[in-house]
């Protein structure tokens, strides 16, 4: 290291965000020493200091560090920031998995979701437990305002979490100038996102105009928000609790089929109280209703007539037989259209199928032991052709680095509804081995090996047909 970098990598430490990230980290939890960690590195400010965080303030830590970059193609351009990034990690001695869209994808929805695909795919590849990303308090203050602006409950307003499964974001009690105070510190460079810029995303409008107003017209804006965020953090941790205590005064029985409510005693509390315990065991089942939704099953429960039913979100039915209420998995009805398993005999190529009634579309490709961004990578020479997507049939297994495990019990610990059973999609090889329950899990002991022949292939909803 030069004297101009260990001048610079001092500065740095001596920065507000220098001083606190190694403790927050440690104290939080977040990222503990000797993790395996894989960063979102897009090459813009946040991630780019997120990574010399990472690398350079906590190198005592031992951290099996690697990064990870998705080209959306959205935009022209984004090729030379991914070979930026590829000559930003290389001098770092940071490995870099490198993936991209396989056509130019047209909205802030379908790049997140196609990002976070290859993000958590690149995580399992590296064996990292932590997935880190660079959302930063600003980001959180936007995400409150954005969501109070769309209706948004308290649930929504506790904003972006801290965790979620592997994903951790270690920057997020940081503000937007404490992450560029350390930057020009550390004297780092980075990559300027133009579609940052463009207003009319949402997202940026708010960002750019609505924010920077409010803070004139209200100083401390941002700040406020941060504050009705944690508000709303401890809030919905206490109904957590309190609901935890509730339940079982109201849960009468329970079997893998429904649950059964004394229906007196969910009455006798407070109507939000009431919405709240029923949301609450409705997710149980796989149901998520909307407001509306769950007000038309309070006014059901409150006023229906003794045997009546209704059918809610995700496939659940809400039966009344005197003072009981059962929710119950609905029995799915037979699909309009027969089965569609798909065949794959060759090495390349796409189809459809229709699986309970759900039509999906594959696509797969031949390589030699690379991985495909949001594809499912397996090594070819351990399968046998011809492969078959098709759906669930009883009985059938698969195996877990755990050891073998029958589907329904997989359904069961992921909370997969009997509705929703047959409608996941199964590739399967000509010795009936299943190698991917899509969505679910993967069978263990087919990873890709470098230099040899590999299959990948992707799964998705069919938008038509």
């Amino acid at each position: 290291m030069t004297a101009f970098a260990v001048g610079s990598l001092a500065r740095a430490r001596g920065s507000a965000l220098g001083r606190a990230f190694p403790a927050h980290v440690r104290e939080s939890g977040l990222i503990a020493p000797g993790d395996a960690v894989l960063v979102a590195l897009s090459g813009g400010l946040d991630s780019v200091v997120l990574l010399h965080l990472l690398r350079f303030l906590v190198e005592d830590w031992q951290l099996a560090l690697g990064a990870a970059h998705f080209d959306h193609r959205m935009r022209p351009g984004s090729e030379a920031d991914a070979e930026w990034v590829a000559a930003l990690c290389r001098a770092w001695g940071v490995p870099l998995e490198r993936g991209a869209a396989r056509r130019s994808l047209r909205s802030e929805a379908a790049a997140r979701a196609a990002r976070y695909r290859f993000l958590r795919a690149a995580a399992r590849r590296r064996g990292a437990g932590r997935l880190t990303t660079a959302h930063h308090a600003d980001d959180q203050a936007e995400t409150v305002l954005f969501r109070i602006l769309r209706g948004t409950g308290l649930s929504g307003l506790r904003g972006i979490p801290a965790r979620r499964g592997r994903i951790v974001r270690p920057l997020l009690p940081f503000r937007r100038a404490q992450v560029e105070e350390y930057a020009h510190a550390a004297e780092l460079a980075w990559r300027e996102d133009p579609t940052n810029r463009i207003l009319s995303f949402a997202r940026n409008r708010i960002r750019h105009e609505v924010l920077p107003l409010l803070e004139q017209v209200t100083p401390g804006a941002t700040g406020a928000l941060l504050r009705l965020a944690e508000h709303a953090r401890d809030a919905e941790a206490a109904w957590d609790a309190v609901l935890e205590a509730l339940l079982p005064g109201v849960i009468e029985r329970v079997t893998d089929e429904a649950v059964e409510l004394a229906r007196p005693r969910l009455l006798a509390y407070h109507s939000s109280i009431r919405a709240r315990l029923l949301r609450r065991l409705l997710r149980r089942y796989g149901s998520v209703p909307d407001r509306a939704g769950t007000m038309a099953a309070l006014e059901f429960i409150s006023g229906g007539v003794s045997g009546g039913q209704m059918r809610l979100a995700g496939g659940v039915r809400l039966e009344r037989e005197f003072d009981r209420i059962r929710l119950r998995r609905a029995t799915r009805a037979a699909p309009a259209a027969p089965e569609q398993p798909l065949v794959i005999a060759v090495p390349g190529g796409a189809g459809r199928a229709r699986i309970g009634g759900r039509r999906v579309e594959a696509h797969w490709t031949s390589g030699t032991g690379e991985d495909v961004a949001g594809a499912e990578t397996f090594d070819a020479g351990s399968l046998r052709f011809p492969l078959e997507l098709r759906g669930w049939h009883p009985g059938d297994r698969i195996r877990l680095p755990s050891g073998s495990k029958k589907l329904k019990k997989l359904f069961l610990e992921r909370r997969v509804g009997r509705s929703e059973r047959a409608r996941v999609p199964l590739l399967v090889d000509a010795g009936g081995r299943i190698l991917w329950a899509v969505g679910l899990a993967r069978a263990a002991g087919l990873e890709p090996r470098p230099g040899h022949a590999s299959f990948a292939i992707t799964v998705e909803d069919a938008e038509h047909g």
